[in-house]
């Protein structure tokens, strides 16, 4: 019986066309069920096509710099009979590394896996470009937009190892990086060489900063940003945000207050329909949804997971939702749909301190919150002064479609929401 095949590339979101960047496997490869085959790279996310059998890779039908959308062939395998036992990985020792090593645990704001390869899918012989190196290697070499064909190899046979890499970089490559524009008709910050004034170091930027970089930079460019500031009295939302979590960290989660802002925000959104849209031209395309974006920080950087239907769901559920998106973000686990549909994007330092800040809008959304450490301050009820936790609130918007006055009631109804959590039942 013919136990051959084909493996496609399965449901990567609303991308088409993806560029692919590693191929994992090479026919005769014993491959276990979710083996990385091959690497994909959109301008988004980084993410790996499993396999989704275990067996023996007959054919491969694609190679670096194809493209490929849902459903395309790429690779043929024959199905184990019987569980076979994969050969021993030749990966690249990572253990100990450089401190300046930008980090391999995430590439990008939506990298699905350390990438990292298990089984015999990780070949480190020579490729079709005709080098030796680790798809750990190859990887950062991309990061670093280093040509690996100008790396020499110390490893066995002429394999390039990371250690190579690194050396030949801090040597040959960035000595020599320049500046570039920061936009069409903005002239370059002039390059300085700060060695004259004192020791310097060199660390390259990580995946999620290089790509999330020129993002920034378009938002900031093509927004009219104003920030506008208020506060919300927090005093009761926050004791009944303490009995909740109590009762959930038997669950394995936590009640945050970033739980009851999201559910507050979803309302007010439904309120206030324009904050939940984005510019066309000259038409508002006005989203009869509310997904909310939440930045997290990672160990290179920020990346922005989407909770779903926030105005839909509970408390519990999404605290339960942000535990696992949080948890997924920081491994490098999150998938390109797990950063898609945003309507609207909260970014909170409250874990960390601040007073205010001015938040990217992150376009092609309309605002973003931004939210600081919250704090005790005396308060004036009609009567007396009497201590209440206030939380400082800073929304930014793009002028374009909001006005002041529409940051105004929406900030405040906001913070109305937030003061009496029944309120957010209604």
């Amino acid at each position: 019986m013919d136990n051959r095949t084909d493996i496609r590339v399965p449901d990567i979101g609303d991308f088409s066309d993806v560029p692919v960047i590693e191929v994992l496997v090479a026919p005769g490869a014993v491959v276990r069920a979710e083996d990385p085959l091959i690497t994909l790279e959109t301008d988004k996310a980084t993410m790996e096509v499993p396999s989704p059998v275990d067996g023996t890779i007959v054919s491969v039908s694609v190679k670096v710099g194809d493209t490929v959308s849902q459903g395309t062939v790429i690779a043929v395998a024959e199905m184990a009979v019987a569980e076979a036992a994969p050969a021993a990985p030749e990966v690249e020792e990572v253990a100990q590394q450089p401190s300046r090593d930008p980090g391999t645990s995430a590439d990008g704001p939506s990298t699905t896996s350390p990438g990292l390869v298990t089984g015999a899918s990780a070949p480190s012989s020579t490729s079709e470009d005709g080098l030796r190196a680790t798809p750990l290697v190859r990887r950062l070499a991309r990061e670093l937009d280093v040509d690996l064909t100008t790396v020499s190899g110390s490893g066995p046979k002429g394999r390039v190892t990371k250690q190579d890499l690194l050396t030949h970089y801090d040597r040959a490559v960035a000595p020599a990086a320049g500046g570039s524009p920061a936009g069409a008709g903005i002239p370059a910050v002039p390059e300085v060489d700060f060695s004259k004034f004192g020791p310097v170091r060199r660390v390259p930027l990580s995946r999620i900063k290089k790509i999330s970089g020129p993002h920034l930079q378009r938002s900031w460019l093509n927004v009219p940003h104003v920030t506008h500031s208020d506060e919300a009295d927090i005093t009761d939302l926050d004791a009944y945000r303490r009995e909740l979590d109590e009762a959930a960290k038997a669950d394995g989660y936590r009640v945050t207050l970033l739980s009851f802002l999201l559910k507050a925000a979803a309302a007010t959104l439904r309120k206030y329909p324009e904050v939940n849209s984005s510019l066309s031209g000259e038409e508002l395309v006005l989203k009869d949804y509310v997904h909310v974006g939440v930045a997290v920080d990672t160990p290179d950087g920020l990346v922005v997971p989407v909770v779903r239907d926030v105005d839909r769901k509970g408390i519990l559920e999404i605290s339960r939702d942000l535990a696992d998106l949080s948890s997924r973000a920081r491994d490098g686990k999150l998938t390109a749909t797990d950063m898609q549909g945003a309507t609207f994007t909260i970014s909170s330092l409250g874990g960390i301190g601040g007073t205010a800040f001015t938040p990217i809008v992150n376009a092609p959304e309309v605002a973003i919150l931004g939210v600081v450490r919250s704090k005790m301050a005396p308060v004036w009820d009609g009567e007396t002064f009497v201590p209440r936790l206030m939380l400082p609130l800073c929304l930014s918007y793009d002028h374009r479609v909001i006005d002041g006055a529409l940051a105004a009631r929406f900030t405040a109804h906001l913070a109305h929401l937030a003061a009496d959590v029944r309120r957010l039942s209604l």
